[in-house]
């Protein structure tokens, strides 16, 4: 069975995105705005030395819509 996604030549995150988008939009205002907050995170790392985490750093920068 083919999935929709793949016939229509996107990748899997791409489709989830688009999916999650279209549930986002749906929803009402407020419960929109709390899931918007949700999806405002990033990815951060922090070089060790010693023993010890060094600071955190954003891999990609925050996105604000």
């Amino acid at each position: 069975m083919a999935f929709s996604w793949k016939t229509a030549g996107i990748t899997y995150l791409k489709y989830t995105q688009i999916c999650a988008r279209a549930v986002r939009n749906a929803l009402k205002e407020e419960q929109r705005l709390i899931a918007q907050k949700r999806d405002e995170q990033g990815i951060k790392y922090a070089k060790w030395e010693n023993g010890k985490q060094g600071e955190l750093k954003p891999i990609v920068p925050q996105q604000h819509s």
